[in-house]
């Protein structure tokens, strides 16, 4: 019996993209979905009441981070993530792999999921610039050693151990244990990857299926290949024909080259099991990926964003910092549900943001998380009521002005 039933309702016409449920053992998930990020068992500034009245369906939290601290064992003995951080809806945990690739070649370079490259005499490779930071990571051809940016400690991830951490955590979806390339790495270097990640995802299924957890949490294979056509294909393929329940779109991504590269993948990927977009949240990338066949994303940046004073508005994103909004009576959107907009004003807000009081950070949370998880919320039902074109067109039209 499988852990997760994913159904596919209707598909929308012309592209790859679909309406479904995800039955998880905590919930079903309608898909597609936004997952919010809560990296340490916790949505920052945020209670799991807080989260859900935002309409969250999904939690996801980061394999790398609750092993160092608290220690997946001892979220084992609360008995698991649910209880631990008091969630009872579905809960995905990543593999950690794109925490270790930022201690290893990519350490003290600030990169991120997405970046952009417009100049390609940019895309040089990572390890010529080696001499800048030190590493706290080495990537081997069994798995990572790494210090901690915590305390300094040595540790080692096998694909097995990040397995067996994800299984003493105990969510609904898991992942495979991969490494996650910058898009400026050389092709010699994203392929010698992309073999690695493939050894990593057999070692990883195998030893799920070795445990009972298996029966209860769902595995899904990570997909990479960095901005290359035929090394994205050939990873689809790969892990595709392998007995996953669903699959993750990984890499950092070059902002011209996201678009092609899930196309790509999607185009490959078995069409019967879900697909996760890792690491993407920004609205115009959210409507790229629902019409090109992913069912789930997730992604820090409404909570980091509101953290920093940036707020989503059909309109665009605000700084709340700005001294127009210090007088300013309204809601942050007028057209938003958000128990923020109902309850507070832009000036208040302000004053809050300004004097740097915690609850600024709460309540533009609310905000920013509410914003986009019901955004991907209004593009399922779009799908099913055949108008996703005009509010793809219609929104980012007043978006992106």
């Amino acid at each position: 019996m499988k852990p997760i039933k994913f159904s596919i309702i209707k598909e929308l016409q012309g592209k790859l993209g679909r309406a479904g449920t995800l039955e998880t053992p905590h919930g079903v998930i309608p898909t597609p979905a936004f997952v919010t990020v809560g990296t340490k068992a916790t949505v920052k500034a945020l209670s799991t009441d807080d989260v859900k009245n935002t309409g969250a369906d999904v939690v996801l939290a980061n394999t790398y981070h609750l092993y160092l601290q608290p220690g997946d064992e001892r979220v084992k003995k609360f008995g698991g993530l649910h209880k631990f951080m008091n969630w009872f809806g579905p809960i995905m945990t990543d593999s950690g792999g794109f925490q270790v690739f930022s201690l290893g070649a990519a350490y003290g370079k600030n990169l991120n999921k997405v970046i952009s490259i417009t100049d390609p005499s940019r895309l040089i490779s990572e390890r010529s610039m080696d001499h800048e930071a030190p590493r706290l990571a080495t990537i081997g051809s069994d798995g990572v050693s790494f210090r901690s940016h915590l305390d300094g400690s040595l540790h080692y991830i096998t694909p097995e151990k990040s397995v067996e951490i994800q299984h003493n955590l105990g969510a609904d979806i898991i992942f495979a244990f991969d490494e996650c390339t910058s898009p400026s790495e050389t092709v010699a270097y994203q392929e010698e990857a992309l073999d690695r990640t493939h050894r990593w995802a057999k070692k990883s299924l195998e030893y799920h299926k070795s445990k009972i957890n298996s029966e209860s949490q769902a595995l899904f294979g990570i997909v990479q290949g960095g901005r290359e056509e035929n090394l994205r294909k050939r990873s689809a393929e790969f892990i595709g024909r392998m007995d996953f329940d669903g699959f993750g779109i990984g890499g950092s991504f070059a902002k011209e080259d996201m678009s092609t590269a899930v196309l790509w993948v999607n185009g490959v990927l078995p069409k019967d099991k879900p697909r996760h977009l890792l690491g993407i949240g920004e609205p115009e990338d959210l409507f790229m990926g629902v019409e090109n066949g992913v069912d789930l994303f997730d992604c820090v940046a409404p909570t980091r964003r509101a953290r920093g004073g940036t707020l989503y508005t059909e309109e665009g994103k605000i700084n709340i910092g700005n001294a127009q909004f210090v007088e300013a009576e309204g809601p942050i959107d007028p057209r938003c549900g958000c128990s923020t907009c109902k309850d507070y004003s832009l000036g208040y807000l302000s004053h809050l943001y300004r004097s740097k009081e915690m609850l600024a950070s709460t309540l533009g949370s609310i905000h920013n998380l509410y914003f986009i998880t019901n955004l991907v919320k209004r593009m399922r039902q779009a799908i099913l009521d055949d108008n996703f074109e005009k509010l793809k067109t219609d929104f980012l039209a007043k978006y992106l002005k």
